[in-house]
């Protein structure tokens, strides 16, 4: 479920809006219990994302760091030949 959730602090280039939103929306889905509300809990979800998502981009904005940024399409392939060592595919 938290698939989307990843660290988004320190790359180059920054994290998107969409990557922004895509980690509170599996927030809000990991801690409600759900991966889509019911009617009645529509606007609360919504809201909970949007704020989320406000706040970590203020946080993101925030954090300084002195490591140099990571570039993501390097971390992706280091990522994906963890992936296939572990799981064994080519």
């Amino acid at each position: 479920m938290c698939r989307n959730i990843r660290t988004l602090h320190n790359f180059e280039p920054h994290a998107t809006n969409a990557e922004v939103e895509a980690a509170a929306l599996q927030y809000v889905r990991k801690i409600s219990g759900s991966t889509k509300p019911s009617k009645a809990n529509e606007e609360a979800f919504a809201e909970a994302v949007h704020e989320i998502a406000h706040i970590t981009q203020h946080l993101l904005d925030s954090l300084v760091s002195n490591a140099p940024a990571k570039n993501r399409d390097e971390e992706a392939a280091k990522a994906k030949a963890r992936s296939a060592v572990r799981f064994g595919t080519a």
